[in-house]
């Protein structure tokens, strides 16, 4: 297993022990914001890159036996991790350089991301406004590769800070080499579980290059009626996203569950011409990608409820926990909407959470 006597053995003898928070057998509903009440063998929470440096050293890295949280809004969990979860909460924005028209801004992992976006917006500072109101921490992002609107996160990440686990050294990861892709990296696949993300450094403008034909954006900038500005295109954003989604605290969910899929652009334009209304979008390479949501809703499972999970009834692409819902149930439901719309369209929909 994971050597977890020798764990606690450090944290409880080492003279700065009170830079690390260790648990045993703990909840992780506060912790993952479909509220799924699981227990975790060891959690581990820390604010201090030091502290976390330390703790890795002693640490036998045990990949398939570890999960990092990034705010819990991208895990699902459908049952109890006999394993470790670390929690890093570094916090801090600072600006790192001013060059030319671009700055370099540093935010600890544990920020949580839409305080970001604020503050860039805040500095008249681009490139992350199209993704406000986006839940979970900055250390997630460069995993998750966030993206909403046309903007992604790896569009903008000059580097990234984080320890490396199996080595037990700190490392700076060039933006470059993570491989950003549509809500993709190599943090989910090859690094998974091997990098601890302690900072992130983010190149942004400071004469902003918009993008507002994505969504509604430039309809609700219009209802608006102020002048374009990075904190109008956050507050249309924002009213958008606070439209179709609902509050984690009034019902749990982790925002959008699905990605949209990518298909040729042969499948893309037979289903155009089966269904003109399809929402569809440029991708990578001459692909083209489908609404996720679309699809869902016009598979029939917009509002619908399997058990005490449902299909958020103003965004399909939102799954809920409707009250005491469990992983299991709301993974249920996820694959039934799968199978639907793979049996009308032939188009798989992959998860955007991860499930455990």
């Amino acid at each position: 297993m994971l050597g977890g006597c020798a764990i606690f053995h450090y944290i409880r003898d080492d003279k700065n022990s009170n830079t690390l928070r260790i648990e045993e057998n703990f909840d992780l509903k506060p912790y993952n914001t479909f509220a799924v009440s699981v227990r975790c063998r060891y959690f581990v929470e820390s604010d201090s890159e030091a502290a976390w440096f330390d703790f890795a050293k002693q640490y036998e890295w045990e990949p398939e036996q570890l999960v990092i949280l990034g705010g819990g809004s991208n895990f699902l969990f459908t049952e109890d991790f006999d394993g470790t979860v670390l929690y890093p909460t570094l916090s801090g924005i600072t600006l790192l350089q001013e060059q030319g028209g671009e700055v370099l801004v540093s935010a600890g992992a544990g920020v949580i991301w839409d305080d970001f976006v604020a503050w860039a917006v805040e500095r008249g500072y681009g490139g992350v406004e199209n993704l406000s109101l986006i839940p979970g921490h900055v250390g997630a992002a460069p995993v998750q590769n966030v993206g909403a609107y046309g903007m992604e996160a790896g569009d903008t990440i000059d580097s990234v800070e984080a320890i490396d686990l199996k080595r037990a050294v700190p490392v700076r990861i060039p933006g470059s080499d993570c491989h950003f892709s549509y809500r993709d990296s190599l943090f989910k696949h090859s690094w998974k579980n091997r990098y601890l993300i302690t900072r992130v450094t983010f190149r942004l403008r400071k004469k902003p290059v918009y993008k507002l034909d994505y969504g509604s954006i430039r309809e609700e900038l219009e209802r608006l009626g102020v002048p374009l500005s990075l904190s109008a295109v956050r507050q249309a954003v924002t009213n958008i996203r606070t439209s179709k989604l609902p509050d984690v605290q009034e019902l749990p969910n982790a925002g959008s569950f699905f990605r949209n899929p990518v298909v040729s652009a042969e499948l893309a334009a037979k289903l155009q011409q089966q269904y003109p209304a399809v929402p569809l979008y440029p991708a990578e390479e001459g692909m083209v990608k489908v609404a996720a949501g679309w699809l869902i809703e016009q598979a029939g499972w917009k509002g619908k409820t399997l058990g005490n999970a449902g299909v958020y009834d103003r965004q399909a692409l939102v799954l809920v926990n409707r009250g005491g819902a469990t992983g299991v149930e709301i993974a249920r439901l996820a694959n039934a909407v799968k199978k639907e719309v793979f049996v009308r369209f032939g188009i798989r929909i992959e998860s955007e959470v991860n499930i455990v």
